[in-house]
């Protein structure tokens, strides 16, 4: 059995090796499972075969996506699998930014009509 935090430190040569491996592995298997009358016997083999090329598979592409997160970091723009996912609502909503945004017309009427200024007695 493979472990993803082991996985995590090979390099991308030696995953795609493994990946190859596992799967040259699950086919010798499935090709035993069909000839033999073993089928109990290759049945949890298989399993674990199957479970570790799914982490090993995983594993490629997350590494993959923290690349290409990093790559993406300051970009003007960001493709949309790597955009944050939040809800529907919040990526709809207003920026800071947009909603600071004065009219003319409010600009004009903070600056001639300021907020007065009352001292209060103690």
């Amino acid at each position: 059995m493979v472990k993803a935090y082991e996985l995590r430190i090979k390099p991308k040569a030696d995953l795609a090796s493994l990946l190859e491996g596992l799967k040259t592995e699950l086919a010798s298997l499935r090709v035993k499972q069909a000839s033999s009358n073993q089928q109990q016997n290759a049945v949890p083999k298989i399993t674990s075969v199957r479970k570790d090329i799914a982490r090993v598979n995983t594993v490629i592409s997350q590494v993959q996506r923290e690349q290409l997160r990093l790559y993406y970091k300051n970009a003007k723009f960001v493709p949309l699998d790597l955009r944050a996912k939040r809800t529907r609502a919040i990526r709809r909503r207003l920026t800071a930014n947009e909603r600071a945004l004065k009219t003319v017309k409010a600009q004009k009427k903070l600056t001639h009509f300021p907020q007065r200024k009352y001292a209060i007695k103690a």
